[in-house]
């Protein structure tokens, strides 16, 4: 750190850090060349003032300047780790009293928002033939069961295991004890999500037709040996077992390529679904909230910001102020 030394008192303590960490800790040549470049731009950012002078508020201000510019959290974190054992090093040194970056954190991560799909996207996907109706009579069964699983996925944006999970109707006996089942007269699902707590979701008009088709040639997958477990399944595979979760996710990005949608679709993607169509037609969050079965709305809340995404598209699109704004930067 020569040349970050030269104007700058007490800047030299850091190259007898890092000659500290080469010779006594031993760290990689690579190490202390990541070690150099972060606390050259330490000094950079502290300018004339030497290191050992800087305050917590100037290496917070630091943290800005570098978060403003487009670094990354990742990277923040791993400077403030150089620069922290820099000054604990001090410290130890009985250089400085207290570490100035002893308290300070990088910001946290952006958390990726739930991809959506668009409103025709969704219900392209849960409505359009899969393409496997008339390979067979078994394909046929086994399309009438993919169409009723997508429709009720979007239909109630319940988890795949949710899904899987429900039988044809609540059953009570001794041995077995249904966690899930559907009411097709009162147009709802009971199931039992996170936690073991127990909702109850509608199903929308659509949702209920594409099952009442199923259940009509569902006896054709039934087996005179299935276990309790698989005798009441609302939704069967071919063998006449309990459809798996592995084979919903199958099915539907199997279904989805043949659509043509330019996305990877997997079961999950139609609950993220459910709930910002259903947010951006109600604006009702604590609704939302309850029908996805989440403990605290703030796990809902990441869904207003897939509805601000969606409102601002409609600016940018509509908006004559957003698009002259746009031409001529006004």
């Amino acid at each position: 750190m020569d040349k970050n030394s030269t104007g700058n008192p007490g800047n030299n303590i850091a190259d007898r850090y890092l000659d500290m960490l080469s010779g006594q800790r031993k760290l990689s040549d690579n190490t202390v060349e990541n070690y150099r470049r972060d606390l050259e731009q330490l000094a950079e950012l502290a300018g004339k003032t030497a290191l050992i002078s800087l305050s917590s508020a100037d290496i917070r201000r630091f943290i800005s300047q570098l978060h403003a510019g487009g670094l990354s959290p990742r990277s923040l974190g791993r400077k403030l780790s150089a620069w922290r054992g820099l000054f604990q090093w001090l410290v130890e040194e009985s250089v400085i009293n207290t570490n100035p970056a002893e308290d300070i954190h990088a910001p946290k991560k952006d958390k990726p928002l739930p991809k959506a799909l668009a409103v025709d996207d969704a219900v392209r996907l849960v409505s359009a033939d899969s393409g496997r109706e008339h390979v067979s009579e078994a394909g046929k069964i086994s399309a009438l069961c993919d169409h009723a699983m997508f429709e009720l996925l979007y239909s109630s944006g319940l988890r795949v295991s949710e899904l899987t999970g429900l039988d044809i109707h609540s059953v009570r006996q001794s041995g077995y004890t249904s966690t899930g089942w559907i009411d097709l007269n009162e147009k709802e699902v009971t199931v039992t999500g996170k936690g073991s707590k127990t909702r109850i979701v509608p199903v929308g008009d659509a949702a209920v037709t594409a099952i009442e088709k199923w259940l009509a040639v569902r006896d054709r997958f039934t087996r005179p040996d299935t276990n309790q477990n698989d005798t009441y399944a609302l939704f069967l595979n071919s063998r006449g077992h309990r459809m798996s979760v592995r084979l919903v996710q199958l099915r539907i990005k199997d279904h989805a390529r043949r659509l043509g949608l330019p996305v990877n679709v997997h079961p999950h993607i139609l609950r993220h679904s459910f709930a910002s169509h259903i947010l951006q037609s109600s604006g009702d969050l604590r609704a939302v909230q309850e029908m996805l079965g989440h403990a605290s709305i703030a796990s809902t809340q990441v869904y207003t910001a897939l509805d601000f995404q969606h409102l601002a598209k409609v600016y940018d699109s509509a908006h004559p102020r957003a698009r002259a704004g746009k031409k001529g930067n006004s």
